[in-house]
């Protein structure tokens, strides 16, 4: 009489920990990865709003001979609320549009590209955490 053992089938500890390694390390490597593609993306909300809102100026410009205040532009936001749009100079000669993040939001912890700025010359500029100019990277 022979007796035959069932084989239990599963996974071992030792197998199951091996598979949490590994997803913890790829996770790792990852999240910030993925975190840093989301803050780049976030980006083109400030952009694009400081574009459409030197696009307004102009035209308030060619209507009323001189750049408006926010108030004058029916205080202009950004499309998903990222960022603060400010207008710290509006004349009869010149303005400037600067976008910074929203307390409390995504974009705050954007260290590379911290506020963006765009003039009635067209000059688009964006600085860091620390005042750099880091234009380059992030128009």
């Amino acid at each position: 009489m022979s007796i035959t053992r069932k084989h239990n089938a599963g996974f071992s500890l030792t197998e199951l920990m091996i598979v949490v390694s590994i997803i913890t390390i790829l996770g790792a490597f990852a999240l910030p990865s993925f975190t840093n593609q989301i803050r780049r993306s976030n980006r083109t909300d400030a952009t694009a709003a400081l574009m459409r809102v030197a696009a307004e100026q102009e035209k308030y410009y060619l209507q009323n001979n001189g750049y408006g205040d926010m108030s004058e532009l029916n205080d202009p936001v950004t499309d998903a609320g990222y960022y603060t749009l400010t207008i710290p100079t509006a004349n009869a000669t010149t303005f400037t549009v600067t976008a910074t993040p929203t307390e409390g939001g995504p974009q705050v912890n954007d260290a590379i590209c911290s506020s963006f700025s765009i003039n009635a010359a067209g000059q688009r500029t964006a600085v860091d955490t620390t005042g750099g100019d880091t234009s380059a990277a992030c128009w």
